[in-house]
Parts: C-alpha cells; structure tokens; sequence
C-alpha cells in the first residue's frame, strides 16, 4: 500500500437533515484528520446533499475513512475522486483596496486576464469574484496581494468526475443499508 500522505477528495452523498454535516464531521476529527476543505449543497434531489471534502491522507487512512464513513446510516454513496479523472473549482471573494487611481486599473486588469468578475465597487475597494482551481486562485491572490487584499473568503473545492461516470454509477463505494425502500 501506498504510504505517502497526500491530498485526496471524497464525495459523499447525504440525506439533507439537520445533524448530517456534524455526524461526518466528527468521524474526522475522531480520527484526528483536520479537514482541509469542506462543502456542501443540495443535488438534484431536495432530500440528499452532496458534501465534497479535502483531507491530507495516506491510502490506509482514506480506506478507513471511506469505511467509517460508509457506516453512518445517513450516507447513501462515497466516492474518492482522483485528481487527474476530476474538475475541481472554488469560488473565492476577494476585497482589494484601490484608492489610487492607477492601481483601479491595474487591478481592472488582473481581473481581466484572470476572467473574474467584478462584484462590489467603492471609492477604496474593489471586490472581485474569481472561480477557478486552486493553481488559478493562488496566482490571482498573489498578484493581488500587492494591492493590499482587505479580505479573502473561500468556499471550499466542489469536484465531479470527467465524463460519463458519476457518484451515482455501479463504481461507487455503497453504504450497507437500502435507503428509500421498504426497510424492515
């Protein structure tokens, strides 16, 4: 088995209730895993929420996870998401100041190459909405750190495999318990 600690992605399908997010969350921090990114949100389906999380891991650990997780009755489906067979994005505000006139403009163009929107203008801020991969995100920060970057706020990675697979196909990992149905 691999033993090198690295960043690795899961999927996890939920049942949308109050609790949920704490349940899963608890597990890593019984662990002792600090989660690196989290998020969470309604699918196509109002009753589940699919929770994307970030953790530095080895692959013994990540298939312990996986297990623990799979046990917890609200979990439908884990899937583990591998860089290279995966979109990932964040969105990211970002508040710079701009009191001078010539850095307005320079940051008007940053925001131009990077493709971000601008969200909010006053006459000292400017505050800009940038969706991207982490590589994207941090050079965008970078460039705008001379500015002077008043606040930052990140969402947290959401992933999704490439191409037709999905965490709803027969490559998923399945939890023990057959949810919606008549479960006696």
């Amino acid at each position: 088995m691999n033993n090198q600690i690295e960043r690795q992605t899961l999927a996890v399908l939920v049942d949308n209730e109050s609790g949920v997010l704490s349940q899963v969350s608890r597990l890593f921090s019984r662990k002792g895993y600090n989660i690196e990114s989290l998020a969470v949100g309604a699918t196509e389906d109002p009753k589940i929420s699919r929770i994307t999380i970030e953790v530095y891991a080895d692959e013994d650990h990540i298939t312990l996870l996986v297990n623990q997780l799979r046990k917890l009755f609200p979990v439908h489906s884990i899937k583990r998401l591998s860089p290279a067979r995966s979109i990932r994005r964040e969105l990211v505000l970002i508040k710079v100041r701009t009191a001078d006139p010539n850095a307005r403009s320079e940051i008007l163009q940053i925001a131009n190459v990077f493709r971000t929107s601008i969200i909010d203008v006053s006459v000292d801020t400017l505050t800009l909405a940038v969706i991207g991969d982490e590589g994207k995100i941090n050079a965008m920060e970078n460039m705008l750190a001379i500015h002077g970057i008043l606040e930052l706020v990140r969402t947290g990675v959401i992933a999704l495999e490439r191409g037709k697979s999905t965490i709803n196909d027969d490559t998923k990992e399945k939890g023990e318990f057959n949810y919606g149905k008549n479960v006696l």
